[in-house]
């Protein structure tokens, strides 16, 4: 059985006569839904964005260490969104973190997979599914 931790689905519709609910689903994910008018719909006329989060807790370590390795004081502010080039962290840096990461939960981060980190939620995402494909 898979479980997913922080899912959500997003509708974005493109016109503004969708009408648009939020529902919860089963307590585990929020689901925008849409109602679509009978008429005049075009397909591909609506979006879907579904992303993943990791736990809170993964994303405060992440932080945390990120904060450590850039030397940033504990007042600065650094949340899921921040990216790594915005921190002030250059290439060798942002190896540094993902070996901090490795570290830290007993991972190992393909450079492939390294390259597409440009955020503290990315590093979050990826430990956490290296995390599940270790246990499993």
């Amino acid at each position: 059985m898979a479980s997913s931790t922080g899912l959500s689905l997003k509708f974005s519709p493109l016109s503004t006569s969708f009408k648009q609910n939020k529902v919860l689903l089963r307590g585990i994910c929020n689901v925008n839904s849409v109602s679509l008018p009978s008429r005049g719909m075009r397909l591909g006329s609506l979006r879907l964005r579904v992303s993943c989060a990791a736990k809170p807790e993964t994303v405060d370590k992440v932080c945390s260490i990120v904060r450590k390795q850039l030397a940033l004081p504990k007042d600065s502010p650094v949340t899921g969104e921040s990216k790594f080039s915005a921190l002030g962290a250059d290439s060798l840096d942002t190896v540094e973190i993902v070996m901090g990461l490795e570290e830290e939960f007993g991972i190992s981060v393909e450079e492939e997979s390294a390259q597409h980190i440009l955020t503290v939620q990315d590093a979050a995402d990826l430990i956490e599914k290296l995390v599940e494909q270790k246990s499993a």
